[in-house]
């Protein structure tokens, strides 16, 4: 009996031995990415519990490796927007000479279409204006001599040294969108900045920032970072040149893992059961746990993709995300928030500062606020708005955002806080000074929004479908031409496929898209109509001669499709995805493209992600939620005909439930119990918890009376036997 109850929960640790993608998001997976969640392919490499994180006071003790600050001699002639009295020194990618660009030996180089294509990719566009690195470099402190961040066992978890040719003045190669490049380079301006008297940010030492506010006894954190090892360099890095000081608060301002992941970096978990305030968005911890759950797995996969995490940084591979420079791979963590706002208007005084918060909520994240700081007429907008046009659908998958709740939203915060504040801050990017400046901004992303969802929906009134639509709807160019909106993150056209999707859904209207063939199936029969895989692929090459890259992926995607093994076709199907990625604008667009073409070169790489997780995140997550996995897990097919019943009796906290198999469902409620259940399952919460993360061995928990089954075990093994095990690497280029 004990034989069989241990088999039957391995099965269980097999199932769960790894949390689920939302472990791991950043918007994330996470993802990232958008603030999102952060890719699982760049996500944390260790499962379990986190280890111990210094105390806030002694930034010395147990920090990540990183030498102490380096402080470049000032920026010669900058006039342009005076720092702080305090901080005169240059960031790094001004200061020193940069690296010459080198051409890689991986990849093709770009096509004298190409260089066409981005030779003319700064039209509309001012190349003079250097606003924004005036204001990426303003109160410039001090950043890190080597800019690398590892964990304890010495593995790299954030490394800024490959971009360190993105710097200022460098001019664009031909393998990379003038447009896209120039935002590359203002993300490689890292350090810790004083924004405004008590008020800093350390930014580059992750895919997001982090800021700290002076208060009168330490510093309030806002957003720390993804991973512990970077949120704790930062920290460090304010401690040195500012001095240690506790931590005294801490705000998480949405529910993405890129702002509250590196929560264990700035305070150990006994100061936060001390009582350090974490203060939160009303749904935070739901959010925070549920938004990749479900669909982890596919999410996680296709966010390797959008975030570049398999192509090696340079000039013809990754470059930058659009939001930041990429996604750290350190541990994530998640603190239970100790006060939640509801309200808009809402005020908490923190450490003697007061914090007025705006709801947000269903914008860029379902639970968002913004933060103003009526001391210092500091406006914190979280990543409501950003210095690229955001998603409204990320390119990871997930739920359609609200375009018109985020344009509305971005007005109400004009109208709150417009006239009264003298600095803009957000949750990545550089700061804007001045109130001409900053409600500029505010207005134009505002419009930007509401111009996309507004057009979309008047050609869809129309009879257009999305395909249509995001050929015909650009920005107008007074919003267009300002850097702020151009789509190095988010872009036009998928956010108008995003607005006809939450409003109409997948289908265009035309029946004959109402039932189509699988691809496979629609991919054979056109190549033998065209005349055979060869006729295809001498007319693809006529149109990857003549530039048009476009036509060339949608043409030879069908012998790929309908012959996964030719040879010429994927590699010329790599050809053409290689030079539209050099020529986008999107650092998402040209992480799909190329992870794309690389895959079709060289394969799925044996490891397209760890699918290690933070074990804070599936603690916080709650039991039904990981039933609803097992669920989506559950082969229907095989468990056609398969009825079962099982009672699920958990300790500390004390709750029940009922779970039914029958018609290829899974079902659970609360608070059930049957009489004449097939088994009973005792256990623990944290005992449950240890086996999802695979920290206890089954036979050690049945032996030990952590975990007894009372009935048919058998059941229970056969439930788990009919679970799916998802594969990361599946293909998304091929069959």
């Amino acid at each position: 009996m004990r034989m069989r109850n241990a088999a039957l929960l391995l099965a269980l640790a097999l199932t769960y031995g790894t949390a689920p993608a939302a472990a791991q998001a950043t918007e994330a997976a996470p993802t990232p990415q958008d603030g999102a969640a952060a890719p699982e392919a760049a996500g944390p490499e260790a499962a379990g519990p986190e280890a111990a994180v210094p105390d806030a006071a002694a930034p010395d003790a147990g920090a990540s490796e990183a030498a102490p600050a380096a402080e470049p001699p000032a920026a010669p002639g900058d006039t342009t927007a005076a720092p702080p009295a305090s901080a005169d020194a240059a960031p790094p990618a001004v200061a020193a000479a940069p690296p010459p660009v080198m051409e890689p030996e991986h990849g093709k180089p770009a096509t004298a279409a190409t260089s066409t294509a981005n030779a003319a990719g700064l039209e509309g566009l001012d190349p003079a204006d250097a606003r924004d690195f005036a204001d990426a470099r303003r109160g410039f402190i001090a950043t890190l001599p080597e800019p690398v961040i590892k964990a304890e066992d010495g593995r790299v978890v954030w490394d800024m040294r490959p971009h360190a040719a993105q710097a200022e003045g460098v001019p664009a190669p031909a393998s990379v969108n003038p447009s896209l490049w120039r935002q590359a380079q203002l993300n490689a301006i890292h350090g810790l900045f004083e924004v405004a008297p008590r008020i800093y940010q350390v930014r580059g030492f992750d895919i997001s920032n982090i800021t700290f506010i002076e208060g009168d006894t330490g510093y309030v954190v806002i957003d720390p970072l993804l991973s512990a090892e970077t949120a704790r360099a930062a920290r460090d890095l304010l401690f040195e040149k500012r001095g240690a000081k506790p931590i005294t608060a801490v705000i998480f301002t949405h529910s993405h893992a890129d702002h509250y992941g590196g929560i264990w970096g700035v305070i150990t978990r006994e100061e936060a059961a001390g009582g350090i305030p974490v203060v939160a968005p009303e749904g935070f911890l739901e959010h925070a746990v549920s938004e990749n759950v479900l669909a982890g797995n596919a999410m996680g996969r296709r966010a390797a993709y959008m975030y570049g995490a398999l192509l090696p940084p340079d000039i013809r591979g990754h470059v930058d995300t659009g939001l930041g420079k990429g996604v750290s791979t350190g541990r994530v963590g998640l603190a239970v928030p100790t006060r939640l706002i509801s309200q808009t208007g809402e005020s908490v005084t923190l450490d003697g500062i007061e914090f007025q918060f705006q709801m947000a909520q269903n914008t860029e994240a379902p639970s968002e606020f913004n933060i103003y700081l009526p001391g210092s007429r500091a406006l914190l907008m979280a990543e409501t708005t950003t210095a690229t046009l955001h998603n409204l659908y990320t390119l990871r998958g997930a739920l359609v955002r609200d375009a018109l709740a985020w344009s509305d939203s971005v007005d109400e915060a004009i109208m709150l806080y417009g006239d009264k504040s003298d600095v803009m801050l957000r949750s990545h990017h550089w700061p804007v000074w001045g109130k001409d400046a900053l409600v500029g901004l505010m207005a134009k992303q505002r419009d930007a929004y509401r111009y996309i969802h507004d057009q979309t929906l008047r050609l869809a009134n129309q009879g257009l479908g999305p395909d249509e639509i995001a050929e015909q709807v650009r920005l107008p160019d007074a919003l267009a031409r300002e850097w702020y909106n151009r789509g190095y993150y988010g872009t036009v056209s998928h956010n108008v496929k995003a607005v006809f999707q939450r409003y109409l859904g997948w289908f265009d209207g035309n029946p004959a898209n109402l039932n189509p063939l699988p691809r496979s199936e629609t991919a054979k029969r056109y190549v033998a109509l065209m005349g055979g895989a060869d006729a295809v692929l001498a007319k693809a090459r006529e149109a990857y001669d003549a530039g048009d890259y476009r036509w060339v992926a949608e043409l030879v995607n069908k012998v790929v499709f309908a012959e996964p093994d030719n040879k010429a076709a994927r590699d010329l199907q790599a050809d053409a995805l290689e030079q539209l990625g050099y020529q986008a604008e999107s650092g998402p667009w040209r992480d799909f493209y190329l992870t794309g073409a690389m895959e079709l070169r060289d394969g799925i790489p044996e490891r397209v992600g760890a699918n290690s997780g933070s074990a804070d995140v599936l603690q916080a997550m709650p039991v039904d939620m990981v039933f609803d996995l097992m669920a989506v897990r559950l082969n229907g097919p095989k468990a056609a005909d398969t009825r079962l019943m099982l009672n699920w009796e958990f300790r500390d906290p004390a709750k029940t439930y009922l779970m039914v198999l029958e018609n290829g469902v899974l079902h659970h409620w609360p608070e059930r119990q049957q009489d004449g259940a097939d088994a009973t399952i005792r256990l623990s919460r944290a005992t449950f918890d240890k086996v999802l993360t695979g920290q206890a061995k089954m036979p050690e928990l049945l032996a030990n009376g952590d975990v007894a089954i009372d009935g048919d075990p058998a059941k229970v093994a056969a439930l788990f036997g009919l679970l799916d095990t998802f594969d990361r690497r599946f293909p998304i280029v091929t069959p």
